[in-house]
């Protein structure tokens, strides 16, 4: 895998189109610290000019974001994302991952410690509230509190309004789609109002929801940090899992990181027994946005406020999905979205990174914090739990009383007032 990984590099003409598109070179405006830079250092990585504990190399690929910005912007297809992951998976074999990021992870990957360590985190959610700050400590703290569910800020009507309003908007007449939600860790232990909106909107939509038991972490957050083999086994798990399913049954995926992660499940465990299986896996996922916008999707009732979207790396930049988020909130009348300068930018969460680089982390986040300032939202919306914590953190830090949320949370509130779950 590392060898082919490489190769992705291969194509680079060193024309510097990327230098703009990425944001730790925005912000130390270091070309090691932007991806020609960083291409280059890989390559001497592969060559074997350059050691795997070398202090210039480990100091600017640990300090990249793995956002995959320079993809999309590239004329030369350069595949930077694969490589940056092979080459972390060499460093990580040379000296040891951080100790919080492995700390993370290890919890993250097993379920008997996830679970109890998450639900003491709901509990501690009002309390992180009230503490977050601009502290180092006050923006985990903030971290937390933006995984609560955001306030419907009285969007909620009584079943005679709708009644006044008129009927709900009727069911498409497509025929229902099976469809799997996949789960995950963070999402299904912080998110899990996201889920339960995941599931409504879906069959509003005329999807039927089935469960796939035993599945869990799809292991992005240690593919990230070069953990390879940790990450093969959580894919192996989860592959096993969906392999159950129907051929005509699709996955839903609302965390992008996860979304990018399965889609990339068949690389991962080229080679495996498991292959035939990830890759079926992978064939098969789907943001939850694109299979919203293959309805529709269903239009609910009004929800007057005023809205930025900020689309995650792992959708835009390594899915490819532009304009599906964008079908989905349109199906949201009076939902005032505007638009602001760093959408396309990354915040700076980027897995655990900003627990191992939570100086540059913040600094880049700034940026977008700078640019919503500007704009002033009363809703950021997002699809990606990460997103949601540092952007949340950075509008709590900075005493704003601005809200998170994701785009079937907002459509789910949409069909709340229409009364399209009326019995």
């Amino acid at each position: 895998m590392t060898a082919g990984a490489f190769a992705g590099l291969d194509p680079c003409v060193h024309c510097g189109f990327c230098l703009q598109s990425c944001p730790t070179f925005l912000v130390t405006g270091d070309e090691a610290d932007g991806p020609r830079g960083r291409i280059v250092l890989m390559q001497g990585l592969r060559s074997g000019r350059m050691a795997p504990n070398d202090p210039e190399l480990t100091l600017h690929l640990d300090r990249c974001l793995g956002c995959r910005a320079c993809e999309p912007v590239c004329p030369s297809g350069v595949r930077y994302g694969p490589a940056l992951e092979a080459a972390r998976h060499v460093l990580a074999h040379a000296r040891p991952v951080p100790l919080a990021a492995r700390a993370v992870h290890a919890v993250m990957a097993e379920p008997a410690l996830r679970r109890p360590a998450l639900a003491i985190a709901r509990l501690l959610r009002p309390i992180a509230r009230r503490l977050a700050g601009p502290s180092r400590v006050g923006f985990a703290l903030g971290m937390l509190a933006a995984t609560a569910p955001a306030p419907l800020n009285g969007t909620a009507r009584t079943r005679e309004e709708r009644q006044r309003d008129g009927t709900a908007p009727p069911l498409s007449a497509a025929p229902a789609t099976p469809v799997a939600v996949f789960t995950g860790c963070i999402m299904s232990g912080l998110f899990g109002h996201v889920h339960a909106a995941t599931r409504r909107v879906l069959a509003a939509n005329g999807y039927t929801v089935v469960d796939v038991p035993g599945q869990g972490c799809c292991g992005a957050l240690h593919a990230h940090a070069g953990q390879h083999e940790a990450a093969a086994t959580l894919a192996r798990r989860n592959a096993a899992r969906f392999a159950a399913l129907s051929a005509s049954t699709v996955v839903a995926v609302n965390s992008a990181g996860c979304g990018a992660m399965l889609r990339s499940y068949g690389a991962l465990l080229a080679g495996d027994p498991l292959q035939l299986e990830a890759e079926a896996l992978a064939g098969r996922t789907r943001d939850v946005t694109e299979l919203l916008a293959a309805r529709g999707p269903r239009r609910g009732a009004a929800v007057p406020l005023r809205a930025a979207y900020d689309p995650p790396c792992h959708l835009l930049h390594a899915q490819g999905v532009a304009e599906a988020p964008a079908a989905v909130l349109g199906a949201v009348p009076e939902l005032d979205l505007v638009s602001h300068g760093e959408a396309e930018v990354c915040c700076g969460s980027a897995g655990s990174y900003s627990l191992v680089q939570p100086a540059l982390s913040r600094q880049v986040l700034e940026r977008k914090l700078e640019a919503l300032r500007e704009v002033r939202p009363e809703i950021v919306i997002t699809g990606n739990p990460g997103c949601a914590m540092q952007i949340g953190a950075g509008l709590l830090a900075d005493g704003g009383s601005a809200h998170i949320a994701h785009p079937v949370e907002v459509l789910d509130w949409s069909y709340e007032r229409a009364g399209v779950y009326d019995d």
